[in-house]
């Protein structure tokens, strides 16, 4: 693809530092090898330390900043964010952004140590979990989450009669348990920016990638598409952006894609699913997952 864009290398975020989960692959190492480019002090939260030993060795020397720091994190594990969290905190007193970006696509329905699908786990509860125990670091920062448009085949859930982000084993289908979770990323967005005005939040759509996640989790989508799927680098680059642009060219909450802003809804469906009672309810549904590990650490 042929971006007449300002490149990531020519920004410039010496003294800043810049939390990503899931940097071992696919597009999260993607933005971590743009952003070292740019002088920012890198901290990498991943659950494999080899995986992430190799991403640091290889992005080394395009660091202008310091060696990227790894943090090891389970996403999906509550008790594992929790224990990340400490240690960024008991490194750092102050970040300057949050790249959730860490995540995948199961076929199987698979359940984290807390009990919760392990979709729902990894892509919004734990999300959830770190921004809420690293808020206080992230006065005056930014935090960035990678949806997908995925999203917009979703609804909200409407949470009645004891329903949750979760889907049951009866019904389960991967595809759209990563819809439901994707969708739940973009609102959640947007509340968290109402109720947390000193911080920015923003989501965003990388586009179709060429990633490992989508030729593992999707491969008949990737045959059909594979002429038009970007590649990883290219996916990451609005990532990275959104990351280092100042100030940001649109509103605390706003959704984007390839560096513009886009809509949440394409499709009535989905637009009447999202009520102040589903947006509601959802908060509390997320918030009673992590009430237990959100006490002082």
């Amino acid at each position: 693809m042929d971006w007449k864009w300002q490149a990531i290398s020519d920004f410039d975020l010496r003294g800043k530092t810049v939390v990503i989960t899931g940097p071992t692959s696919g597009l999260g190492e993607q933005v971590a090898r743009q952003l070292a480019a740019t002088g920012a002090n890198l901290v990498l939260v991943a659950r494999n330390k080899e995986k992430c030993a190799r991403v640091i060795d290889e992005i080394a020397p395009l660091c202008t900043g310091n060696k990227p720091v790894f943090i090891q994190a389970e996403m999906g594990d509550l008790e594992s964010v929790r224990s990340a969290c400490t240690a960024i905190q008991q490194q750092f007193t102050h970040l300057d952004v949050l790249i959730h970006n860490a995540g995948a696509l199961l076929n199987t329905r698979q359940i984290s140590p807390q009990g919760i699908e392990q979709t729902v786990a990894s892509h919004v509860v734990g999300p959830f979990l770190m921004t809420t125990l690293l808020l206080p670091l992230l006065v005056g920062g930014r935090v960035v989450t990678v949806s997908s448009g995925g999203m917009y085949t979703s609804p909200l859930p409407i949470f009645d009669n004891g329903e949750t982000l979760e889907m049951p084993a009866n019904k389960y289908a991967g595809s759209k348990q990563y819809a439901i979770a994707k969708r739940a990323q973009v609102t959640l967005t947007e509340m968290w920016a109402a109720h947390e005005p000193q911080t920015e939040f923003v989501s965003m759509h990388p586009g179709w990638a060429d990633t490992p996640g989508v030729q593992e989790s999707i491969p008949g989508f990737r045959r059909i598409t594979a002429p038009i799927l970007r590649s990883a680098s290219e996916g990451a680059d609005t990532i990275a952006w959104l990351a280092a642009v100042q100030p940001l060219p649109g509103e605390s909450g706003s959704f984007w894609s390839d560096r513009e802003i886009r809509p949440t809804h394409k499709s009535p469906r989905t637009k009447k699913s999202d009520t102040k009672t589903a947006r509601a309810a959802l908060w509390k549904n997320i918030s009673d997952y992590v009430d237990s590990f959100t006490q002082s650490i």
